[in-house]
């Protein structure tokens, strides 16, 4: 059977050759062998599953987190010409009724499903009857209570399975598990240890970076304005810290949209949608955004503030780049972030252990924003990648900043922050430094201390940076609560005693991810008209990987388009005449004029 499915890889999707650990994972599901499947985002794990399901005769029964990756993934299989729908919550009773009864009917191939259906008696007994040869787990990190984002509800499936008269296949999919979470998504689900295909966590089209103790407000100004017109995700940690970036970007003319749960369902709804339509370049969000969007363009993820774990990390950044294109995933660090994840982990109601193994997990995400080694090295290692050569592409692999030494600077900040007792936060420590003749500072009478006024050559705004920037290199600690003080690390000691040297490097500038050509923007003009047209999001049609490949390779003739990666049979029909018209009259237009003989 796996000729056959070559055939369909082809005629549907376009490709000659499946991605690594696809067709080991597809070969084992068609001999009926269930399957855990450990691939990166923008592996390919949706094929992992359609391209069964085209060959069994039954239904494939496909569970999900979230609706908008349904109905992303139904529209694409639409578009290339698969029968599939949908039910969940966006639906009224008679509409989910309708679908379910058109799936008992055999009407389609695949059914996506929310996990919380599977608590409805009435629902699960409606499935039993239908003729299911294949159930797919999508997020299947979500089972895990030691995974990053554990969905009770998943733990219904195993049961759900169990009453199928005829047992059907199983295939378990995600992108983010360590080892620990893979053990126990193969153990709820009663999978075989020989069943777990791990294809590696690397993406080799990712470019990790790493920014600390810079000013994010202008690096992600001068970044965004340098990639106007890259589609890409802003990630803050709290919705007040989203509407101040949406703000902000908006004041600057970016044409930018919001994400997160106190807007209502309908503004959240329209942001997504624009996003996706390539009518919004950027779209800032909490971590409510994003599981499941299937835009394959994203060629930047921008993490405004830390995230709690490696996990969430890799799953929010690898929204970038799923299309196997150039881009950046970008972290700018700051310690108040790591007091910010500490709250969060403080007022949730998981249990002690939990609480503990997410502190050990906050730990680790800490040593990712201050190694000095390869990023995407360190990623791997946490995911159980032992054996991994530096990238090569990372910000700490490519970084040759010089380094200056503010060891005197460090002495001078470090020796006010001794002074004051280690009562007083960074405002309050540059207002001494700069002898500013404040209020507060003459009330307390800190003018009278040796360090007071000591560094009035540079304004408060100035100091302030450099004390987040010795923070962020871990030789000052905040300490408390909502108005946090500044207290020496160990770290600060030898230097302090003159036995250690401080030094900086230079800034860390704003550079474009890709340059495209003019036809490329050609392409894109007709692949957004006939997108309009369809009401699908534009990267439906074709990814901008494919479109680039026809500005290389300039097809003209229906084998020549056909020879594009990401075109079957079904869009050739399509949209083959739209594209190579548009490539022939550019070339038409830009060829040289010939000389007269």
């Amino acid at each position: 059977m796996i000729d056959a499915a070559y055939k369909a890889l082809k005629n549907y999707f376009g490709y000659d050759q499946f991605r690594t650990g696809q067709d080991q994972i597809i070969s084992r599901l068609l001999d009926g062998l269930d399957t855990v499947g450990i691939m990166p985002t923008g592996g390919g794990k949706s094929l992992c599953y359609q391209i069964p399901a085209l060959l069994f005769p039954g239904i494939t029964l496909v569970i999900s987190p979230l609706i908008s990756l349904m109905k992303d993934q139904v529209d694409a299989l639409g578009n290339a010409g698969i029968q599939a729908t949908y039910i969940n919550s966006s639906l009224s009773f008679s509409e989910g009724r309708e679908r379910l009864t058109g799936a008992a009917r055999g009407e389609y191939k695949l059914v996506y499903i929310a996990p919380e259906r599977l608590e409805v008696p009435d629902f699960v007994h409606t499935l039993e009857r239908m003729n299911v040869s294949l159930v797919a787990i999508d997020e299947a990190h979500c089972i895990s209570q030691w995974g990053h984002d554990f969905r009770p509800s998943y733990r219904s499936i195993p049961a759900m399975i169990d009453r199928f008269v005829r047992k059907p296949a199983v295939v378990a999919l995600t992108a983010t598990a360590t080892p620990n979470v893979t053990e126990d998504i193969r153990h709820l689900l009663g999978i075989s240890p020989e069943g777990v295909v791990v294809t590696g966590f690397a993406r080799d089209n990712l470019n990790f970076q790493v920014i600390r103790g810079q000013n994010a407000d202008v690096f992600l100004l001068d970044y965004l304005k340098e990639n106007r017109d890259q589609p890409g995700i802003i990630y803050a940690a709290t919705r007040k810290e989203v509407d101040r970036l949406y703000e902000r970007l908006s004041r600057n003319g970016l044409a930018v949209g919001r994400y997160h749960a106190g807007l209502s369902g309908q503004e959240r709804a329209s942001s997504q949608e624009r996003f996706l339509y390539d009518d919004l370049t950027v779209l800032v969000a909490t971590n409510a955004f994003g599981m499941g969007i299937n835009k394959s363009n994203v060629r930047f993820v921008i993490h405004y503030n830390m995230p709690r774990n490696i996990e969430a990390y890799y799953q929010e950044a690898g929204r970038a780049g799923r299309d196997g294109e150039k881009s950046d995933c970008i972290l700018l660090f700051s310690p108040q972030d790591i007091r910010l994840q500490k709250f969060f982990i403080d007022q949730s109601e998981m249990d002690e252990s939990l609480i503990k193994a997410e502190y050990q997990k906050l730990d680790q995400m800490i040593g990712y924003c201050h190694t000095e080694t390869c990023l995407q090295t360190y990623i791997l290692r946490y995911f159980g990648e032992q054996e991994f050569e530096n990238c090569g592409h990372c910000g700490n692999c490519l970084d040759t900043r010089e380094k200056s030494d503010v060891t005197v600077d460090a002495q001078k900040v470090m020796s006010c922050v001794k002074r004051l007792r280690e009562r007083y936060g960074k405002t309050m420590v540059a207002k001494v430094l700069s002898g500013a003749e404040d209020q507060k500072v003459l009330q307390f009478q800190l003018n009278r201390l040796p360090t007071y006024g000591i560094m009035k050559d540079r304004t408060q705004k100035n100091i302030s940076e450099f004390i987040d920037f010795l923070t962020a290199e871990q030789f000052l600690v905040q300490q408390g609560g909502a108005y946090p003080t500044l207290a020496l690390s160990e770290r600060a000691v030898p230097v302090l005693k003159g036995e250690a040297k401080v030094y900086k490097k230079g800034r860390v500038r704003a550079e474009r991810i890709v340059v495209d050509d003019a036809l490329f923007e050609v392409l894109k003009t007709v692949r957004k008209a006939l997108a309009q047209k369809e009401f699908v999001p534009p990267y439906i049609i074709f990814s901008d990987q494919s479109m680039r490949e026809m500005s290389a390779r300039l097809p003209a003739t229906d084998h020549d388009f056909l020879m594009i990666k990401g075109v079957g049979q079904q869009k050739l029909e399509k949209y083959g005449q739209a594209f190579m018209e548009a490539i022939a009259a550019y070339e038409a237009e830009h060829s040289e004029p010939k000389e007269p003989v």
